[in-house]
């Protein structure tokens, strides 16, 4: 399988990184930002989480600073968009992400699937897909109940020593969560283990997104 670096150790590269709730981009691509950090990339992130209200905005600061520890640059914004209720909030939403997109330019926007089952995560990646057009957009996953989890596209591989780092950061800073029963290590590890061996990932683990749309320079 043909490998193509998302950015080598001493470029930089600027990431925008949306979650509709205060775990959901530790959980999606949470140790892709620590294996690119640990790679010795020049990270600037954007990290923005739409609902954070509060003790899960106090949860979502300390994780961001936690896995973000090493980037070249880092901007936290967290907002109170009404958690399960995001498609009645499109006009706002779409008015905050708008004024977003006027003030940065990523070169790599991780967001929520476009199939995922919670309408929350959707309509995020509906109108992050309608705003930012000309952007690399890299849809996560997040294991749920519902049992949503597809066929993706695009791997990162991690190293095991990422992954045990990624499910420390998780439960040690969400602790509204832990009591969930999907909320645990086995979930976190089970999954990765399963994208690792779709890409055949060295140390086993990965994380897989899905890519819509990709240009390939030649020359």
């Amino acid at each position: 399988m043909r490998q193509l670096p998302l950015a080598r150790r001493g470029e930089r590269l600027s990431v925008l990184c949306l979650g509709a709730h205060s775990d959901d981009i530790e959980i999606g691509a949470g140790g892709t930002i620590l294996s690119l950090i640990a790679e010795g990339v020049l990270l600037d992130v954007h990290w923005c989480v739409l609902s954070a209200p509060g003790v899960r905005a106090r949860e979502a600061n300390e994780s961001a600073m936690a896995f973000l520890e090493g980037a070249a640059s880092c901007k936290i914004e967290l907002a109170e968009f009404e958690d399960s209720y995001f498609p009645s909030q499109t006009r706002e939403i779409k008015q905050w992400l708008t004024a977003l997109r006027d003030r940065i330019s990523p070169g790599v926007i991780f967001t929520h699937a476009r199939d995922d089952a919670h309408q929350d995560h959707r309509e995020v990646n509906r109108l992050t897909t309608n705003i930012f057009r000309n952007h690399l957009v890299l849809e996560y996953e997040i294991p749920k109940w519902d049992g949503d989890l597809t066929q993706h596209n695009t791997y990162v591989p991690l190293t095991a020593a990422v992954m045990d780092r990624k499910v420390q950061l998780l439960l040690e800073h969400f602790g509204t969560q832990r009591s969930k029963d999907w909320f645990d290590e086995l979930t976190f590890k089970g999954l990765a283990r399963l994208r690792g061996m779709e890409c055949r990932a060295a140390e086993r683990f990965a994380e897989a997104f899905t890519s819509r749309k990709l240009t390939l320079a030649i020359g």
